[in-house]
């Protein structure tokens, strides 16, 4: 668990699913592919996670209100020389605490812990359509070095 004044990091767990389907739904794009109604399918999602070593749901809680998340997965790979990197997925940050730098100091942290990890190097993706989005990463020091694909199934 990591604290900064009155934030702390920590693992999610299953009474924290409510707060996080709610910031995963409250946009444009999550409206059309999230359900609050329904956390069955995110808790068994939880359940797999956790389960998983190389993967992290985290939530940023001030006093006892879960104000964003993140998910952090750690990928061992060949290329570069067996380099692992980490992946940054699913960030959030409850609308009314956006600009407060929440979101800076989630991904500080999630830097941080890939350096603890080993990690050579750490990667997120951003729909196109979330330019704010981009400017903060860009901001943080992310580079859009890639052209991203993805393959509905």
């Amino acid at each position: 668990m990591t604290e900064t004044h009155d934030l702390r990091i920590r693992p999610a767990t299953e009474a924290d699913l409510p707060a996080i389907v709610e910031m995963l739904a409250d946009d444009p794009l999550g409206a059309t592919r999230e359900s609050p109604d329904d956390l069955a399918p995110y808790v068994a999602a939880l359940k797999r996670l956790s389960e998983d070593p190389n993967q992290h749901v985290v939530v940023a809680v001030r006093g006892e209100r879960v104000v964003g998340t993140l998910q952090l997965t750690f990928v061992p790979g060949l290329s570069s020389m067996g380099a692992t990197r980490s992946i940054i997925e699913g960030v959030r940050v409850h609308s009314d605490e956006r600009g407060s730098g929440l979101g800076t100091r989630f991904i500080e942290w999630a830097i941080d812990r890939s350096r603890q990890e080993g990690c050579q190097l750490v990667q997120l993706t951003s729909d196109v359509t979330r330019t704010d989005a981009h400017r903060f990463y860009e901001r943080l020091g992310f580079t859009a070095s890639h052209v991203g694909f993805k393959f509905q199934l």
